[in-house]
């Protein structure tokens, strides 16, 4: 993918859920949708739930669909997770892996942990939060370009 669409999603990601943005008009009952464009391009962020929650990523170029990313999680812990960790972790989404957090980010007691196979036109992964050594989140993710 080109540097220039990945420099945007980055910058969508950041501005958006990560970045604590403003949520749009909900496009379905009772999701939470958050929007970011640039120019021809444009990312949409839509999910459902708390914490247990699903949703999907996606990106257009003149309102053409050309990459998407499906992401379903768990908060297994309540009283241990954290929101801000989990999107203090997003905000550092990588370059060369711009679909969640880092690899790996720490804070005090909080341990983030993110692992892709693949790129960015095709992918899985998986993220977990610890707290204290002990699992309290899980997200999986998986997505890639589309035609």
């Amino acid at each position: 993918m080109n540097e220039k669409v990945i420099q945007f999603l980055i910058r969508a990601k950041r501005a958006t859920y990560a970045g604590k943005g403003a949520e749009d008009s909900p496009s379905r009952p009772s999701s939470h949708d958050l929007h970011y464009a640039e120019g021809d391009l444009l990312y949409i962020d839509s999910f459902l739930g708390g914490t247990k929650f699903g949703g999907e990523e996606a990106l257009w170029e003149n309102n053409i669909p050309f990459w998407t990313m499906n992401y379903y999680g768990i908060v297994t812990d309540k009283e241990h997770f954290s929101g801000d960790f989990l999107k203090e972790s997003l905000l550092r989404v990588p370059e060369n892996m711009p679909f969640r957090g880092p690899n790996k980010y720490s804070d005090g007691d909080y341990k983030y942990v993110c692992g892709v196979s693949g790129d960015f036109n095709y992918f899985n992964g998986k993220e977990e939060i610890f707290y204290c050594r002990e699992k309290i989140y899980e997200c999986l993710f998986h997505g890639g370009e589309v035609e």
